[in-house]
C-alpha cells in the first residue's frame, strides 16, 4: 500500500495524459478534453515527475508512447473506467426507489404475502433491484441492525432501539383442529377458554409465531404441549391433520394450508380475537428511511388489491 505522504497521480493527470496517449498530438489532445495546451503539457510533465518515469517520446514533429507509457496508458484507462462507474451508481443510487433493496421476510409470512408483493415491486419500482432473504425474527432484526439487510417484514412490535416500524396489516390467528376433533363441524365462534385442555403443537424455537401462540396460552391458562414441535408452518399443519395435537394458524396462512386437502378443521375466535400486526421494520438513521416509508404505502396496497384475509392498516 502507498503511504498515505506518498504524491500519487491526480484523477485530471491521468485524464490528460490518456487525451495524449489516444491523439498522440498535444493541440488536439488538449481540444478533446477542453483545457489549454500549456496546461495539458504541465499535468502529464507532473505525472511523469511523479511517476519518475519518462511516458512519452517527444519530437518536433510527433509524439510516441515510451514502453512505459504504454503500460500506464492501460492502467489509467481501468482507473478512470472504474471512477466512472463509481461516480455513475453513487448518481442511480441518488435516485428514489433504484439500486439494491434486502428484504428480509419471517417463513411465517413469506409463502402467503409475497405472492402479492413481489410483481408489485417488479411493476411499480422497475429500478429497484430487490432481494429476499427469509429468516428467522432474531436474525433478520439482527441484520438490519448491522446493515446487511435494509428492511424487515415481521411481526410487530420488535422492541428494538433505532427500528422505524411500519405497520401493514392485522391478521386474526384460527383454531386448526383435526377433522375429526370435538371442535370441528360447527361454525360458532369460541372463547380463548376452548384452548384449556388441548396438545397444542407449536413452532421450533426462534419462530415469533411460536411466541405469540404462547402468550394466547398463557392468558388462559392453557398449556401448549412440550413434546411435538415444527420447523414450518406447513409441517404444522400436517402434525394438527395427523391428529398429534391443534395449533393456531394465521389466517393469511389458511387459503394455502387448507388447500393441500389437509383433513383438519377451522374455528375462529369471539372477538377479542388473538393475533398479530405484520409491518415492515428499517433503521431510521438510513438514508433511505423516506423510501422505505413509500414502499410500506405500496406493500398495503399490494395486499388490499390481493384480498388477502387481513385488515389492512389504514
Amino acid at each position: 500500500m502507498i503511504p498515505i505522504s506518498e504524491p500519487t497521480p491526480t484523477l485530471a493527470q491521468l485524464r490528460a495524459f490518456l487525451a495524449v496517449a489516444e491523439h498522440l498530438h498535444f493541440r488536439e489532445a488538449a481540444t478533446s478534453i477542453r483545457m489549454s495546451q500549456p496546461a495539458l503539457s504541465g499535468a502529464v510533465s507532473a505525472l511523469e515527475e511523479i511517476l519518475d518515469t519518462q511516458l512519452l517520446e517527444r519530437t518536433t514533429r510527433k509524439v510516441l508512447l515510451t514502453p512505459a507509457g504504454e503500460r500506464v496508458a492501460e492502467h489509467a484507462t481501468r482507473v478512470l473506467a472504474a471512477v466512472d462507474g463509481l461516480m455513475g451508481e453513487v448518481a442511480q443510487s441518488r435516485e428514489p426507489f433504484s439500486g439494491p433493496a434486502h428484504l428480509g421476510v419471517i417463513p411465517t409470512v413469506a409463502p402467503y404475502v409475497l405472492p402479492a408483493l413481489l410483481p408489485m415491486f417488479a411493476r411499480r419500482f422497475p429500478h429497484l433491484r430487490l432481494t429476499v432473504h427469509e429468516a428467522k425474527t432474531e436474525t433478520i432484526v439482527e441484520e438490519v441492525r448491522e446493515g446487511r439487510l435494509d428492511l424487515v417484514l415481521l411481526a410487530l412490535p420488535t422492541e428494538v432501539g433505532g427500528l422505524v416500524e411500519e405497520p401493514l396489516y392485522d391478521e386474526d390467528f384460527l383454531l386448526a383442529v383435526p377433522a375429526d376433533h370435538p371442535l370441528a363441524g360447527d361454525d360458532t365462534p369460541i372463547g380463548r377458554d376452548a384452548l384449556k385442555g388441548l396438545d397444542i403443537v407449536l413452532l421450533n424455537q426462534g419462530h415469533c409465531l411460536r411466541e405469540q401462540a404462547i402468550d394466547v396460552c398463557r392468558e388462559v391458562g392453557a398449556r401448549a404441549t412440550a413434546t411435538t414441535y415444527a420447523t414450518s408452518l406447513p409441517t404444522l399443519v400436517q402434525l394438527v391433520a395427523g391428529g398429534l395435537g391443534v395449533t393456531l394458524l394465521p389466517e393469511s396462512a389458511v387459503p394455502v394450508e387448507t388447500g393441500r386437502r389437509a383433513r383438519l378443521a377451522l374455528r375462529r375466535f369471539a372477538a377479542p380475537a388473538p393475533g398479530r400486526t405484520i409491518g415492515l421494520a428499517y433503521r431510521g438513521s438510513s438514508a433511505r428511511a423516506a423510501e422505505y416509508a413509500q414502499l410500506a404505502k405500496a406493500v398495503r396496497g399490494a395486499v388490499r388489491a390481493r384480498r388477502l384475509p387481513v385488515k389492512v392498516v389504514a
